[in-house]
């Protein structure tokens, strides 16, 4: 575990003066669609161990003179709170969350654009907002029959309504906070104006995956299917690259089938069309920079199992459909993938069934499996993490490192004092009180300072676990998966 696979320097330099080159291609400004997550990439660095999860974030800061970041989002999102289900946020909460992050980094955001504007209430509240920060508002309108009537759309009446976003770099940036805000819409309505006013502007689009010069089928690319089954994308061999070049690529079929539209966009625009692919309109080299192909095909495996397993979840607690379930499990048929692959699985069950109860298992980055079991006073998380972090630190396993004595009482003030009704206490709570105990107790300081070696360890529970056991173990680096059961037959589960 823990081998590297990516090399993230060299993607870096080889990333940073391909985009160099497309700017000049284009005369010296560039309006860069940025799909997929800017940072907080963990995707990734799991499907190329070594990818660090910011490392878009810090090749853009390679660039931070050039660069200038225009934030879209969709006016409809606003209007009806959109959430973005891995964050627990709505939309405009995570444009302030980004915009909050970019500059904490040292990069420029020049501006908001308001795609597909309406004037309800939140929209101008967020706009508002926006302009009390300082923060320039652009509106963008719907476009009747966009994006198939080229002809209305590539004119005054169409593109021409929408506000002309003012720029200063070479370099725009253009990023959104989930799908369908509207990014490759924004780009396209500046080549426009950008080409009424005389000025020489390109596009390109920047996402990780799929990855285009790796085989349709590579488990990478599978991977990125199973992060997008709930999406309907399809991974295909890009026609138009394979007729113009005589070169077969991999993009996903929504890039495919737009292409041709876009294309004529660029051709009323330009005159002609500068590309002749959708890949040729991206500008992706992490193919180029996978050092261990090996390691990234078993990550991704991985990754296509823990995808699966929280598809199943996910299908009991009704969040996504029976379709896109058996999309998944037809992808881990068809690639002879087994959640047996997944090495805490077996250990996990294998306690539930001599326990008779809620058990968890955790792969350590040495390979060694260490479990836990439900108690009186811990959940199934919490005996895990005492046992691996005592094994990590060579104490033994006799040894407490929390004395019931401490443990009691604060299951008591839990339920008779907060009204909780599981008297057991969460991972976060028994990490508090160990580090309560560390004061006093060398043996408890030596087990905490574990914590930071679990970071890429693998866990499996026996039952769905809560939500803010799941949250701590996403803090520790620890990739969580479960069966699909409830630990109660209760109609509500508490977070």
């Amino acid at each position: 575990m823990n081998k590297i696979g990516f090399d993230n320097d060299k993607y870096l330099q080889m990333q940073s003066s391909h985009i160099e080159e497309r700017i000049h291609k284009f005369g010296g400004k560039l309006y860069l669609e940025f799909g997929g997550k800017l940072f907080d990439d963990y995707h990734a660095s799991r499907v190329l161990p070594g990818f660090k999860p910011d490392s878009k974030l810090q090749l853009l800061l390679k660039m931070k003179d050039q660069a200038e970041i225009i934030v879209a989002i969709n006016a409809e999102a606003i209007a009806q709170a959109k959430v973005r289900e891995d964050l627990g946020i709505t939309y405009d909460q995570d444009v302030f969350r980004l915009i909050d992050a970019f500059r904490e980094a040292g990069l420029y955001v020049g501006s908001v654009c308001l795609t597909q504007f309406n004037n309800h209430k939140n929209v101008r509240q967020f706009e508002r907002l926006l302009n009390k920060q300082g923060i320039k508002t652009y509106h963008h309108y719907v476009i009747e029959n966009y994006p198939y009537d080229v002809d209305k759309i590539v004119s005054d009446d169409g593109l021409g309504k929408n506000d002309y976003i003012e720029t200063t770099r070479s370099l725009i940036v253009v990023t959104a906070p989930g799908p369908g805000s509207g990014k490759m819409a924004t780009c396209i309505s500046q080549l426009y104006h950008d080409n009424k006013r005389g000025l020489k502007s390109g596009y390109a689009k920047f996402e990780t995956f799929p990855i285009w010069n790796l085989p349709l089928k590579h488990p990478v690319n599978l991977a990125y299917e199973a992060a997008t089954a709930d999406l309907k994308d399809v991974n295909m061999i890009d026609p138009y690259h394979l007729e113009a070049y005589g070169i077969s690529t991999v993009n996903y079929n929504r890039d495919v089938e737009i292409f041709p539209v876009l294309n004529r966009m660029f051709e009323k625009i330009y005159g002609s069309s500068p590309y002749k692919s959708p890949t040729d309109m991206g500008v992706n080299m992490a193919g180029y920079c996978i050092s261990d192909d090996e390691v990234c095909q078993e990550a991704s495996k991985q990754e296509i199992i823990r995808r699966y397993l929280k598809a199943l979840r996910d299908r009991r607690s009704e969040k996504i459909d029976d379709i896109t379930l058996s999309k998944l499990d037809l992808l881990m048929k068809n690639n002879n993938i087994n959640v047996s692959d997944r090495k805490c699985v077996a250990p996990c069950l294998d306690r539930a069934a001599k326990t008779n109860g809620p058990t968890a298992a955790i792969e350590l980055n040495d390979g060694t499996i260490i479990t836990g079991k439900t108690s009186a006073l811990l959940g199934a998380a919490s005996a895990m993490m005492l046992n691996a972090i005592k094994y990590l630190a060579g104490i033994p396993d006799k040894v407490l490192l929390i004395p019931e004595t401490v443990l009691q009482p604060v299951c008591e003030l839990k339920t008779k004092s907060l009204g909780g009704h599981n008297p057991r206490l969460h991972l976060e709570e028994v990490l508090i009180a160990l580090s309560m105990s560390a004061i006093t107790n060398p043996i408890a300081q030596l087990a905490l300072e574990q914590l930071p070696k679990l970071r890429g360890a693998q866990s499996h529970s026996s039952v769905i676990l809560s939500q803010v056991d799941e949250k701590t173990l996403w803090k520790l680096g620890i990739d969580h998966t479960s069966e699909a059961l409830f630990e109660s037959k209760k109609l509500y589960h508490a977070k």
